[in-house]
């Protein structure tokens, strides 16, 4: 077993919910294995420590900020994570308050597989008005014990093996890695240090070498760095750090790319992380389409396989039966992606902007539908209310009947801008908090005018 002291990225952008006078904070995260019900997941952070007060503190000079946690599950709305700190960084005098240095930290949780909102902030502690913070959405699936898996990556600003601090917070499997929260490195700082775990070599039948690949493409694609090295199946896992100079490189979004490949039975693992480098003093050069630069450059060029098929899965409310059976054939990973890009790219009303607003919304309405509607056995966008709110969005009025001697609970959306008015009438037939649809005006919709028996008492 790896010994994990501190805590992948799923990477998502996180969004901005504090106004904030001014405060450089920035924070990543990462998943790895933990158990077979659970991931240890990693946060990283950082803040810059000239743009906090500066304050009289024993004597000498300090300076003060709140943070906080808190990872709450979407389904149950348990509050999981809650955690609560003050950081108090002494300052021998305040010659070094203006040098840009940043406070940096990690903080690990062992989180059980489901789907939770990431919120966090920081504060200082002497002017409210200096804070920033992000929400997130983050989904928790636990890394199988029985089939090779890769970890998240962790970006580093550096990573050492000599002389390193066992007691530091930065400390794991004989590594002392300092985060790079902000996923951005520079024309002073072009090293891209890496850290990441592979699990589970040793659980195939016959012995296996195997294919270490490390990647750098561009965000045309193109393969900017690749080396490779052999990995025996002989150990149950294994940690894979390294470290890859991109001096050369333009001002860019870039995807590293980890990829193990079995040398016999051509299985290929592999995860994903994106970050951005800023090098002013190098010229770009474009050499693909700018069709082909639109897709390389979109998030559906870096998804994984599993990220295909639950996007697919999660699109069926808008996809045509046609399409749903052309996506069961598809059996490779490029074709995934590029089927899934060309899917949302002819549903979006507004091709000319960058946001597709089509695919945004019903996202948006399929999160919402999982937060309301679900139940302890469905997921709120596989029910009736939530699929009638995804593909027609918040009625114009809602009508709460409650459970009463004569009926079971019941509602009653209406919709006035459709078909000059249409309502849909939902049942919670089985007593469970699941409503099925019991009746509609809708045309196409299930109807059914006798729908009080349905819910009625005897």
């Amino acid at each position: 077993m790896l010994k994990i002291k501190s805590i992948i990225l799923m990477i998502f952008v996180a969004t901005s919910i504090f106004a904030q006078d001014k405060l450089q904070f920035d924070f990543d995260y990462a998943q790895f294995q933990y158990d077979t019900t659970s991931n240890y997941f990693e946060i990283y952070y950082s803040f810059n420590q000239s743009d906090l007060t500066l304050v009289e503190d024993n004597g000498g000079f300090a300076i003060k900020a709140f943070m906080d946690i808190q990872i709450q599950n979407t389904e149950s709305n348990e509050l999981v994570v809650n955690k609560n700190w003050a950081f108090n960084q002494p300052m021998a005098d305040t010659s070094g308050l203006n040098d840009g240095k940043l406070l940096v930290g990690v903080v690990g949780f062992a989180v059980k597989g489901g789907n939770y909102k990431l919120s966090i902030s920081v504060e200082d502690a002497t002017n409210s008005k200096i804070k920033k913070g992000y929400t997130e959405n983050i989904s928790i699936t636990p890394f199988s014990t029985s089939k090779i898996r890769i970890s998240d990556i962790q970006l580093a600003t550096s990573i050492s093996k000599e002389n390193v601090n066992k007691e530091s917070i930065f400390y794991k499997n004989t590594y002392e890695v300092i985060p790079n929260p902000a996923d951005i490195f520079s024309k002073n700082s072009p090293v891209v240090f890496y850290y990441s775990e592979i699990y589970n070599l040793n659980k195939n039948e016959s012995a296996e070498t195997y294919t270490l690949k490390n990647l750098i493409l561009d965000s045309e694609g193109n393969t900017v760095y690749s080396k490779s090295k052999k990995v025996k199946s002989n150990q149950s896992s294994i940690v894979d750090v390294g470290f890859i100079n991109i001096a050369q490189n333009p001002s860019g979004t870039y995807n590293l790319v980890l990829s193990l490949k079995g040398d016999q039975s051509n299985e290929v693992f592999s995860t994903t992380k994106k970050f951005f480098f800023v090098n002013p003093g190098v010229e770009k050069v474009v050499t693909v389409s700018s069709e082909q630069q639109s897709f390389l450059g979109s998030e559906f060029s870096v998804l994984s396989n599993e990220e295909c098929d639950l996007m697919f899965t999660r699109s069926k409310l808008v996809s045509m039966s046609k399409e749903i059976d052309q996506y069961e054939e598809l059996d490779s990973l490029d074709i995934k992606r590029k089927f899934l890009y060309e899917f949302w790219k002819k549903r979006d009303a507004e091709p000319k902007t960058a946001k597709n607003e089509f695919k945004e919304l019903y996202f948006k309405r399929v999160g919402y539908a999982d937060d309301k509607f679900g139940s302890f056995s469905i997921k709120g966008s596989k029910t009736e209310r939530g699929r009638v709110y995804i593909l027609y969005g918040r009625p114009s009025d809602t009508e709460r009947h409650p459970s009463s001697s004569e009926y079971k609970p019941y509602e009653i959306w209406s919709y006035q801008d459709l078909e000059g008015g249409v309502a849909f009438i939902f049942g919670d037939v089985t007593g469970f908090n699941n409503y099925e649809l019991l009746h509609s005006t809708k045309r196409g919709e299930l109807q059914n005018p006798d729908w009080l028996r349905r819910i009625a008492i005897y």
